[in-house]
């Protein structure tokens, strides 16, 4: 029953985060569709109401998904290099995935937040060309996802290790 609930666990963190992916690249298809004026590297355009909606769902669910992930995959505290060293292998990979799903967080967070900024203005912005960040976010959730089930079952096996 427990190898059951692992995967459970570890269908609803890909799930959360495809799901997060797809709905910033779907921002970043109504983002494109609002009437638009280019010129080099400046540019005026409206903002989409959709893409807003759509990017903010994205940002909820990648951080849904990385809570989900951190709180029911533990705590592997490591104080120091030589711990670090002296860990089994399964809880050294669950350190360097933790710390990898934190950086992707961070820069998947990032550009879905420049991107929701971008849409949420009432008025028609004017300035240098933000392009693509809501699709860099969505293909970030992607990758987040699989960080984040390597680390939760790298954590559970490395919990499983200690018992």
């Amino acid at each position: 029953m427990l190898k059951l609930g692992g995967v459970l666990v570890c269908l609803m963190i890909v799930a959360m985060d495809v799901a997060a992916g797809i709905l910033a690249i779907q921002a970043e298809v109504a983002q494109n569709k609002v009437k638009h004026l280019r010129l080099w590297i400046f540019e005026c355009r409206d903002p989409s109401h959709d893409a807003f909606k759509l990017a903010l769902g994205a940002a909820a669910l990648l951080t849904l998904g990385h809570v989900l992930a951190n709180l029911l995959g533990g705590c592997m505290c490591v104080c120091s290099q030589e711990e670090f060293q002296r860990a089994s292998p399964n809880r050294q990979l669950s350190l360097a995935c933790l710390i990898i799903t934190w950086l992707i967080l961070a820069v998947g967070l990032s550009t879905l937040v420049i991107g929701i900024l971008s849409n949420n203005k009432s008025r028609a912005f004017c300035g240098f060309t933000h392009h693509h960040f809501l699709s860099i976010g969505g293909i970030l959730c992607f990758v987040h996802g699989l960080f984040s089930v390597a680390y939760y079952v790298s954590a559970t096996a490395a919990s499983d290790e200690g018992k």
